[in-house]
């Protein structure tokens, strides 16, 4: 079968299309034929291991795991002995960012991993797209235990994390406050945001108003500079570790100061977790944004761009057509 694989940790190149082996399912497995996968910053971030400690996870020296792709959408092709909640055909889609493999045409993963079928009212490549973002973002809004009516303000709407944090928390009932750029006001506002700061015209942090939460999806704010928009028991969390590990220091002490306070939730996801995202698919209140799609032999012209922070949403690899 043919995947995307790398040997090495480093920039986009070192991804190479090539033959490998197709996977047999355990007893407890399905086997996927992929129609579709993503690039994305969890992919980009283990491809370089720009952060030393994603080694731990993925290989100190060498990656253990060799096709990245921790989502995918496709179809059921074979199933292990012991597998009774899924059959041969169904269409799935999910997310695996422990031995990933959706850059390539066949996978295997658990039947009670986060994986289960795709709602009925989108296609491949836009199933593909659910996990990834949205389950960043789900992960800091339990975190921060936000309740119906709360001010929150999200700063980078457009990215994956940002775009799905938007419908999340309007959702969970709060009113939200969304930062972006000039050319995407509009697209956020039908995102469902309450307000728009367009930060090309108007400093964030020159609101008048008080957030019970802040959440920075891009990682490119600090909780010194958003502080002073907080509550009295307002919580800040970032996608990125801060300048010098600085949220990573906040949230080991701050939270046993009282008052404002720095969350750095570890992102986890399981099969509930995909199928709470599925149902608000379902009833229209989720829909991940679509960016661009690439073909398996684009991989390295995706990455690119993914990096180069202009992404809006997701990009799509289309493994079949």
């Amino acid at each position: 079968m043919r995947a995307i694989v790398y040997t090495r940790y480093g920039p986009p190149d070192v991804v190479k299309l090539t033959d490998i082996t197709k996977p047999i399912p355990k007893n407890n497995e399905l086997l996927i034929k992929v129609y579709a996968s993503t690039v994305n910053r969890t992919d980009a971030g283990f491809r370089s291991a720009e952060y030393f400690i994603s080694r731990f996870w993925t290989g100190l020296l060498r990656p253990k795991f060799q096709v990245l792709g921790c989502e995918f959408a496709g179809i059921v092709e074979e199933i292990g002995k012991s597998v009774t909640t899924f059959k041969k055909a169904d269409k799935v889609f999910g997310f695996n960012d422990q031995t990933c493999g959706g850059h390539g045409e066949y996978l295997t993963i658990a039947e009670t991993d986060s994986v289960t079928t795709m709602p009925d009212n989108v296609n491949f490549y836009e199933a593909v797209a659910i996990t990834e973002g949205a389950h960043y973002a789900l992960v800091d809004i339990r975190a921060a235990k936000i309740k119906n009516g709360q001010n929150v303000l999200v700063y980078g709407a457009t990215g994956a994390i940002g775009s799905s944090a938007v419908q999340l928390l309007k959702h969970f009932g709060t009113k939200v406050t969304a930062v972006c750029n000039s050319k995407n006001v509009e697209l956020v506002k039908s995102l469902g945001a309450d307000v728009v700061i367009d930060y090309q015209t108007q400093k964030f942090t020159d609101s008048n108003e008080r957030y019970d939460f802040i959440f920075d999806a891009v990682g490119k704010s600090s909780f010194g500079e958003c502080k002073p928009l907080l509550t009295k028991k307002g919580i800040y969390i970032s996608t990125e570790l801060g300048k010098y590990g600085e949220n990573i220091f906040f949230a080991l002490f701050t939270p046993i100061l009282g008052g404002k306070k720095v969350l750095f939730p570890i992102p986890t996801i399981n099969k509930s977790d995909v199928i709470f995202l599925k149902e608000l698919v379902e009833r229209g209140e989720y829909k991940p944004l679509i960016d661009r799609e690439y073909k398996l032999d684009q991989i390295v012209e995706a990455y690119i761009y993914v990096e180069s922070g202009q992404k809006i949403g997701n990009v799509i690899l289309k493994i079949v057509e």
